[in-house]
């Protein structure tokens, strides 16, 4: 990093010259406006906004006007932003690019956190002189996510610039010339794109807006804001949810310079409204004979209690996406021995096996930034594109920035110049190899592609273990043709000098998460400088497997031997990993069911007593991503504040109370949320740096705690006028650091990262991000429980390979596919997931498209229950392979690698 002196409006500055200038005044909080430019997109110097004037010398009183965004830095520059030359441009500029602009700003979804208004107001343009006929356009149905509202349209090129340049979207382009630019599809159509929804924000008028908040609009700043993650696959990407009328209102991307940065994928987007279920129980209740008897809160801590206090046996059932506080508590309730994680032999085993390389393998395990900087990069046995999005889209960045990083012609071009860097990339060498059952979304960025079973995988990783670890056994169960393909990426391995290894617990098989681990600790004995990515099923996957030694096989197993009286399950729907033919002969030998969640599953209808749950945007807790990085989420509002008579408390809380009363200890009004992660942390080793993640609710910056709410916020009275005229006393925040109002600190720098929404005098929109990756400001927030060992690089797995000689053909295997949308488990609650999720089908070979000619759907029998399925042909997938979509309704993950004898085609 090359230090040099410049001068901005008569002030000296030390500052970074691999920056253009417009990244260095930003970073300086020197405003200067812009509109094509974008941190991650680069520079193209298009919209000619960021014009400021540069001199020879001190006394040079002409200088010369030059676009900042393409500018770069240089020794002694000598720089005006406050120029008065400078200024008119800019408002020239402004005002030739809202000579077509509607004057819609009330109406617009866009309003108060419109990019286009911020850069309206800087350059003080505010009288419109242009008199005659806007040009217009015809909007386009884009899908259930996005509205397209072209006529607001500047021109930025900003949309296609990240669509098809940075995300490698196909489906959307730029059509027409001049003052009838286009942007949007050939045809009206859903978006392709798994992260199209980013439109919304890399937009900075109103064109591209969310579907699903206009369904429960408010202006930005009347909502009640807090910090969260996402809670959908292992990344743990970082968000921003705002609530209204105790609704989750709206999710937007939260800056984290380690993982997401300026983007979200969509499911993470638009994936929350199972939250705002209708139906949702907001009592506990009892099941009397297919009867529920609600009841009070203190009536059913008092009934677990004698229930837990009378059971011989009660095992707790945790769950993967509820917070290390749920289950922590849950595990302190029934004891370490009898506490599960929720999770199937091969996913426990899978998740456990992972954390143990975690935690002893020595191997790095890089952030999402860090993995673009890869040469090299092997994917085995995962879809990342369904399965950890924003990992597949660094990847995508990685396979563009590959031969940039290693051509000695291109180190002089600066890497934010996005017309240069393009041009390279166009003619970069592919720098991905990927092992899976069949066609995958990053195929189009590969060198090459091994298509095979699981079990055909697992041997191909073994034989490129074989060869890189100078291994001397013989594997002859592989055709003779994959051998030039184990060569292609053996030789790529052996000649790049950072390569990445990415591998998963999704296709159920530790066989190629032990190949890949050797892979990695072999190339790392060859002094390589290599990665490795291990993707577990889950949010907080690896924090229940922490906790839990015991897998839903090992509980059902005691149930079913009449060794458990008692069963309690924590956000855990059991039919999704097991068959109802198989779980409720089971269950019926339980005495007492007693479920704790926040939504409505067939479970519920088998407990004995229901506890209602808040959901990730009613509570806060920690979960740990694919990293092992802890991070903390917080309750953006308190429901009971909306209902009094609702008695929804976290998880924790429930807990800590039956706990308290089965012992006979009476400290019921001092359960805090710090108080659980106390104990934890205390007792737990590897936990011990979570309490550092976040300031404890005792927390005050000058005596205030943190506001939830924008000091703009207006009309709070007015949310329960329909009540009382008079004002209901916000909720207090016993737990955490916020206050549920608008009421505390709101401007604090030093605690940037846990600021709940994104606000600056002069700028309401989210493009204040685009300041932040410059700045000293810290947005990293979270830390790594595992930290990095210089262990002995020894072979320590040993993987039991299939001979496929064996394998008996006409025997149909399951494997299972997943989708972005509607595979996870909450995602698929949303209405809006369930319409592009109409169809589910089989992926079946074209091999059998003869056998099965005419025929639409197939058929098979599993436990006596009929399966049916469209078909979906594979031209990838290998014979006698049937993909299935897995762990949604109806189709439970033990399905996984089950022998099918017969399926039969049907009209």
């Amino acid at each position: 990093m090359d230090k040099v002196i410049i001068f901005i409006n008569s002030h000296k500055y030390y500052v970074d010259s691999s920056y253009n200038l417009l990244q260095i005044c930003l970073s300086l909080n020197i405003d200067v406006p812009y509109f094509c430019w974008h941190p991650a997109l680069g520079s193209v110097g298009s919209c000619r906004l960021c014009a400021v004037k540069q001199y020879s010398t001190f006394y040079d009183n002409t200088g010369r006007i030059i676009m900042s965004c393409m500018s770069s830095v240089s020794d002694n520059m000598i720089i005006s932003t406050i120029d008065r030359e400078v200024q008119k441009n800019q408002k020239g500029i402004i005002e030739l690019l809202m000579t077509n602009h509607p004057h819609d700003c009330p109406v617009c979804e866009e309003g108060g956190s419109c990019h286009l208004q911020d850069m309206t107001v800087m350059v003080k343009h505010n009288i419109r002189r242009y008199m005659f006929p806007k040009r217009t356009h015809r909007n386009q149905y884009l899908g259930s996510f996005i509205s397209h509202q072209m006529n607001r349209c500047i021109s930025c090129y900003r949309c296609v610039r990240y669509y098809r340049d940075y995300a490698d979207g196909t489906d959307f382009g730029v059509y027409g010339t001049s003052n009838n630019v286009y942007f949007g599809r050939f045809k009206d159509g859903t978006l392709e794109s798994e992260y199209s929804g980013n439109l919304v924000e890399v937009c900075p008028t109103g064109v591209f807006t969310d579907k699903i908040y206009s369904q429960n609009y408010n202006r930005k700043w009347d909502l009640q804001y807090s910090p969260s993650i996402c809670q959908h696959c292992c990344v743990g990407c970082n968000i921003i949810i705002g609530e209204r009328y105790g609704k989750l209102n709206k999710v937007e991307n939260r800056y984290h310079h380690s993982i997401n940065r300026y983007f979200l994928c969509d499911l993470g987007r638009f994936g929350y409204n199972y939250v705002n279920v209708k139906k949702r129980y907001k009592q506990p209740f009892i099941n009397i004979i297919n009867d529920k008897k609600f009841l009070k809160k203190k009536d059913t801590i008092k009934l677990i209690s004698n229930i837990l206090c009378n059971s011989t046996c009660t095992i707790g059932i945790g769950s993967i996406r509820s917070s290390i506080e749920n289950n922590f508590s849950l595990r302190k309730l029934v004891g370490k021995d009898n506490f599960s994680s929720g999770m199937l032999d091969m996913d426990h085993n899978c998740v456990k096996l992972i954390i143990d390389v975690l935690e002893n393998s020595g191997i790095y395990v890089p952030t999402l930034p860090e993995i673009e900087k890869y040469d090299l990069i092997l994917i085995i046995g995962e879809d990342i594109t369904q399965t950890a999005s924003m990992i597949a889209l660094s990847v995508r960045q990685a396979a563009k920035r590959n031969n940039c990083n290693n051509n000695v012609n291109y180190k002089n071009i600066p890497k934010w110049h996005s017309a240069a860097m393009l041009n390279i990339s166009y003619n970069n060498k592919k720098c991905v190899y990927i092992l899976h059952t069949h066609e995958t979304k990053l195929d189009d960025i590969a060198a090459l592609n091994y298509y095979g079973s699981i079990q055909e995988q697992e041997i191909f990783a073994f034989s490129i273990e074989n060869r890189i670890c100078n291994m001397k056994k013989n594997l002859n169960c592989l055709n003779s043709s994959c051998n030039n393909e184990i060569d292609i990426v053996v030789n790529a391995l052996m000649l790049c000098k950072k390569p990445l290894i990415i591998s998963g617990s999704h296709s159920g098989s530790m066989n190629l998460i032990q190949s890949s681990v050797n892979i990695a600790k072999g190339l790392k004995n060859l002094y390589k400088d290599v990665g490795l990515v291990l993707l577990t099923p889950a949010v907080n996957s690896i924090g229940v497997g922490i906790l839990s030694h015991m897998s839903l096989e090992n509980v059902l197993d005691k149930c079913d031997n009449n060794m458990v009286d008692t069963l309690i399950i924590l956000e855990n729907n059991l039919y999704r990993h097991i068959s109802e033919e198989v779980l409720n002969p089971i269950l019926k030998k339980v005495n007492n069911i007693i479920v704790l969640d926040h939504q409505i599953h067939k479970i519920i209808n088998k407990s004995t007593i229901f506890l209602p749950l808040s959901n990730f945007s009613e509570s806060s807790g920690t979960v740990i991503n694919y990293e092992g990085r802890a991070q903390r989420f917080f309750s953006s509002f308190n429901p009971v504040w909306y209902d009094h008579k609702s008695c929804i408390l976290e998880g924790w809380k429930w807990l800590y109370k039956i706990y308290f009363q089965s012992n006979k200890i009476q400290k019921f009004s001092h359960i805090q949320f710090d108080t659980v992660i106390q104990e934890y942390t205390q007792n737990i080793h590897i936990f011990k740096n979570i309490k550092n993640i976040a300031p404890d609710a005792n927390f005050r910056i000058y005596g205030q705690k943190i506001a939830r709410l924008p000091h703009r916020a207006s009309s709070r009275t007015a949310v329960n006028i329909h009540k009382n005229i008079h004002e209901p006393m916000q909720k207090i925040d016993y737990d955490t650091m916020f206050s549920f109002s608008m009421e505390g600190n709101q401007n604090s720098v030093k605690y940037s990262q846990y600021v709940p929404f994104i606000w600056s005098p002069g700028w309401n929109s989210s493009q204040l991000w685009n300041k932040y990756e410059f700045s000293k400001l810290n947005f990293d927030s979270g830390v790594r429980l595992f930290p990095l060992k210089n262990s002995n690089v020894s072979y320590t797995f040993k993987p039991k390979y299939h001979d496929m000689s064996i394998i008996i053909k006409k025997q149909w295997c399951v494997i299972p596919y997943y989708l972005l949308l509607g595979s996870e488990e909450m995602s698929y609650q949303s209405l809006e997931i369930k319409e592009k999720f109409y169809k589910i089908y089989a992926l079946i070979s074209l091999y059998h498209k003869k056998e099965l000619d005419k025929k639409v759907r197939i058929e098979f029998y599993y436990l006596g229950k009929i399966f049916q399925f469209f078909i979906k042909f594979s031209s990838k997938l290998t014979s006698y392979n049937i993909g299935l979509p897995v762990g949604i309704p109806g189709i439970p993950r033990s399905l996984i690698g089950y022998k099918i004898k017969n399926i039969r085609g049907i009209i």
